[in-house]
């Protein structure tokens, strides 16, 4: 079984940024029936991130001015409302992974807020918030992500540092923002990276994923590393992309491991190429883990 959740308070009132705020529910009406969340509650915000940072965020929520100034985003109660909803949106597909094998947050994968600060158009660490949930829910023990956004999760990894029930592995950009945390497994990669070399890495990568014993894969499924994103200089072709999912999802099905999927971003001058992207992934998602299940490794 598989699910997608979304939700229409996802919606980000940002006109005219590059971040194309109403891909959310381009994607969603490509998809069938969806599961709506609940919004994280602060005590589960607080799981990851300080009672000093949450209060400065509902300060600043009220001069949008200020906020574009701190997260390159206009900051509003709507925005932050947003943002908790999200959060929620992961914590669900999360539980739904768990009991039925995958699920996908359709909106999430805001990887560079930190506990203790926002950045990269990125206000609350859904990621992280669900994977705490999940933990204190007893639900699970040890979680793995794997982050294929063109930019490095650097939010996420500073996050888990140090913590061995997390294992953080991310697939970037190198020398492109964020300033780099250190995740469990980094692999950086030369501009002009294309669909042969990044696949070579990524399956090199995810046996250290496995080897950390996850009991559920959040995967980041950012749409970015496509050839003509305007922030970034990889070079994958949508087929390429494609072979990207099927090569995570696969080998997370063939092993028995539940994957949540986030969108993450995506920043192509056509916002209808990232929609073809992140519904790519939703619908290969769902032909993976509904075929029979391949030998186990």
């Amino acid at each position: 079984m598989v699910a997608y959740v979304y939700s229409e308070r996802y919606r980000l009132d940002w006109p005219g940024h590059v971040f194309p705020a109403g891909k959310y529910g381009e994607v969603r009406a490509c998809l069938g029936e969806v599961v709506e969340p609940e919004p994280a509650s602060r005590e589960q915000l607080l799981l990851v991130h300080t009672a000093a940072y949450l209060q400065f965020l509902e300060e600043v929520s009220r001069d949008p001015g200020r906020g574009y100034e701190i997260f390159e985003v206009p900051c509003s109660l709507q925005v932050l409302e947003a943002f908790r909803w999200a959060a929620g949106g992961t914590i669900l597909a999360g539980r739904l992974a768990l009991a039925g094998g995958a699920a996908a947050n359709v909106g999430g994968g805001f990887h560079h807020a930190f506990a203790d600060r926002g950045e990269g158009f990125c206000l609350v660490n859904d990621i992280a918030v669900a994977i705490r949930v999940l933990q204190k829910e007893g639900r699970l023990r040890r979680a793995a992500v794997v982050d294929l956004d063109l930019h490095q999760g650097n939010g996420t990894a500073r996050i888990f540092q140090g913590d061995s029930s997390v294992f953080t592995c991310s697939l970037h950009q190198e020398h492109l923002y964020p300033p780099k945390e250190r995740s469990s497994l980094d692999v950086g990669l030369d501009a002009f990276t294309g669909d042969s070399e990044y696949l070579e890495k990524l399956r090199a990568a995810l046996p250290r994923v496995f080897e950390s014993r996850p009991e559920i894969v959040v995967y980041q499924a950012g749409a970015d590393p496509y050839e003509e994103d305007q922030l970034g200089e990889l070079r994958l072709t949508v087929g390429g992309l494609r072979e990207r999912d099927r090569t995570v999802f696969e080998e997370c099905r063939r092993r028995g491991v539940p994957v949540a999927v986030t969108l993450g971003g995506g920043y192509a001058r056509r916002t209808a190429d990232v929609v073809a992207i992140h519904v790519n992934t939703l619908r290969l998602m769902e032909e993976v883990f509904t075929s029979p299940r391949p030998p186990a490794p």
